[in-house]
């Protein structure tokens, strides 16, 4: 009987071989299949006298041709490949919205034309067709900001629902993974080899691996344990689902289901590179964009404040809607300070400067609008939290920092000469100057001599107004200001103030509210030309001088072009805007050769899978040619005994 059970081994032996070598075949385009083989090895042997005889052959198992190491790096770098390939691809769609591959185009264009707008209003500030340009070019540039600011909002909020969706497809895996993982082992436990199973599910742990980096603990029984961050997704057969959403701070996460507990610190995987997109990539981005447009707003604003346009002054003003009445909730837009209002009676020509005292800590708008009610042909109020400035009949007001024609104060006497002041003062600070007489006569005469200090006392210019001065002449102090003198006598040591302004609102409130302010708007997604503007081009404010037909003020926004600003890296709006640009195409240079770079990485290393596990046609082509011929022989070696145990039989 044991020639028997040697031939009926060799043909299960044999039998089982074609249904592996069948299963092989089957699966060689199947993704995820690792070949697998049958390990055979010589029967039990028995001893009949002192011949050692063989008993066949025992099927040992089925081996899946796999290296785990191989295996493992290939799961991190799928990982990798995900992340890099999600960011370069958004950031390629960032940069061809931005759209500045033509020279000229795109917001670097249209600040440029703003800015030549500008120049060219300076050189004719009280033209119709240069006012109704630049508010033309202004509305191009506000619009291509707007324009840049939705695509990144939106951008965002896609990355946002991305995340979610992916977050989605996630748990699908991971609770495919825990059900696959107790089919293994309970086929395991029984003793079988569920390597098939195991092959799903080492395809369902590669297609998590695109999605988010995992690493992944081997158990018992074909189980595997998958980690995310740190965080056990599926323990044997119990998955664990995830959910992204928002931290406080507006940063995107991922948290275990129902906890809220927001983990940034994922790694790998197109989940990671969506939060690192939403975080950081297109955040800063949007955050440098949302700072220029504020800059912008901020620098032109400051000074059109101060300013008039071929309109002339004011005799209502009305600002824009603010969330907060408290001055304290402004930021660090407003500060302590003053605004100096200058209000003309149109009746008599008498012009005076009013100072209006904020204090940042304490007062409300309302406050502020009972100081302006307070200056003589003003009244003020707060209306829908708004600023609203109303001059009386007969008078106008504006802020500009011109001079008054008459000095501030005086202690000349007895028959002193008209003192005429005029000139737009080039200083950066506000200043007030004390002309004090130096000697006595009368203008024209003598040795007279007007010796002029700053606030600080210390002597800027000594103006001869004795010998050799024609009454009526203006003498230039060299900071803008001129002043000019009528016949009159002086006495020595008398003097006469004269208060220089460069700024005709310290606090910035002005700015804050929108009062006589170009643009609107605190982010790239809201910048806008102001309506009133808009509406009425002669209130383009380009002149800072008391005649208002100055081009000052048109030149003083045209410099913000090549101004150096601290909060934009010390450097110019075009040249900020131009390095984000400069850094979208440097990120992507980098990405795309470390994409490339993991890409080679991956598919060396499934040729690499390959060569053990995967199905060789040719291969299994021959491994049949020698099972079926193993077969054939067992059959003729069954035969054969079957006939010589008949022929013993017949002898017999």
């Amino acid at each position: 009987m044991d020639s028997f059970s040697i031939g009926i081994s060799g043909l299960q032996a044999a039998q089982k071989a074609f249904d592996i070598i069948g299963n092989n075949v089957a699966n060689a385009a199947t993704d995820g299949y690792h070949r697998q083989r049958i390990e055979l090895r010589p029967a039990y042997t028995s001893q009949v006298g002192d011949v050692l005889l063989g008993g066949g052959v025992d099927v040992v198992g089925i081996t899946r041709l796999i290296d785990e190491l191989v295996e493992k790096e290939i799961f991190r770098q799928e990982s990798l490949l995900g992340q890099i390939s999600q960011e370069f691809g958004t950031l390629r769609t960032v940069e061809n919205a931005f759209g500045e591959l033509v020279e000229g185009s795109g917001l670097s264009g249209t600040i440029d034309k703003f800015f030549n707008a500008l120049q060219d209003l300076s050189a004719h500030p009280i033209e119709v067709i240069q006012q109704n340009q630049l508010i033309t070019e202004a509305m191009a540039m506000t619009g291509q900001f707007r324009t840049l600011g939705e695509f990144l909002s939106a951008l965002e909020d896609q990355i946002e629902l991305e995340a979610q969706n992916t977050i989605t497809q996630i748990n699908i895996l991971t609770n495919r993974i825990a059900e696959l993982n107790d089919n293994i082992e309970q086929q395991e436990i029984g003793g079988g080899k569920a390597n098939n199973l195991r092959d799903q599910r080492d395809q369902g742990i590669t297609e998590l691996s695109t999605l988010v980096g995992i690493e992944t603990k081997d158990r018992p029984y074909g189980v595997v344990d998958v980690y995310v961050a740190g965080t056990p997704v599926v323990v044997g057969a119990t998955p664990l689902d995830l959910e992204a959403g928002l931290k406080q701070a507006g940063k995107l996460g991922v948290s275990v289901a129902g906890t809220s507990n927001y983990n940034i610190n994922t790694e790998g995987g197109r989940l990671n590179g969506l939060i690192s997109l939403r975080n950081e990539l297109v955040s800063d981005i949007h955050d440098d964009l949302d700072n220029l447009a504020t800059v912008m707003v901020q620098q032109i604003n400051q000074y059109h404040i101060q300013g008039v346009g071929s309109t002339g002054s004011f005799t209502g003003l009305t600002g824009w809607p603010v969330t907060s009445q408290n001055l304290a909730d402004f930021g660090s837009e407003v500060t302590d300070g003053s605004i100096y209002i200058r209000v003309t009676n149109t009746s008599t020509g008498a012009i005076t400067r009013n100072e209006i005292t904020v204090d940042k800590s304490a007062d409300t708008l309302s406050d502020i609008a009972t100081l302006i009610s307070g200056v003589t042909g003003l009244s003020a109020s707060v209306i829908s939290s708004k600023l609203n400035i109303q001059a009386d009949a007969n008078y106008k007001f504006d802020f500009l920092p011109a001079v008054l024609p008459l000095p501030t104060a005086s202690t000349l006497s007895g028959s002193p000469p008209t003192i005429s002041v005029s000139g737009i003062y080039t200083g950066t600070n506000n200043d007030t100057f004390q002309f004090t007489v130096a000697g006595t006569g009368s203008v024209g005469n003598g040795t007279l001599q007007l010796e002029v200090r700053n606030g600080a006392a210390q002597l800027v210019s000594t103006l001869n107004v004795g010998a050799g001065y024609a009454v009526g002449d203006k003498l230039d102090l060299g900071n803008g200001i001129k002043i000019s003198l009528s016949t009159g006598d002086l006495n020595a040591g008398e003097t006469f103030d004269v208060d220089a302004f460069s700024s005709a609102d310290t606090s910035g409130l002005l700015a804050a509210v929108g009062i006589n302010t170009f643009l609107s708007g605190n982010s790239a997604s809201d910048i806008a030309v102001c309506s009133d503007i808009a509406a009425t081009p002669g209130r383009v404010a380009s002149a800072l001088g008391a005649n208002m037909t100055d081009n000052t003020n048109a030149l003083r926004m045209y410099g913000l072009r090549d101004q150096a600003l601290t909060s934009l890296n010390s450097m110019t709006p075009g040249e900020f805007y131009r390095q984000m640009v400069t850094d979208i195409g440097q990120q992507l240079f980098v990405k795309k050769a470390r994409k490339d770079n993991i890409e080679s990485m991956v598919q060396n290393l499934s040729n690499q899978q390959s060569e053990t596990s995967g199905v060789n046609i040719n291969d299994e082509a021959a491994q049949m040619l020698a099972f079926e011929q193993m077969f054939q022989a067992m059959s003729k070696y069954l035969s054969t005994i079957q006939s010589l145990m008949l022929t013993l039989m017949n002898i017999i």
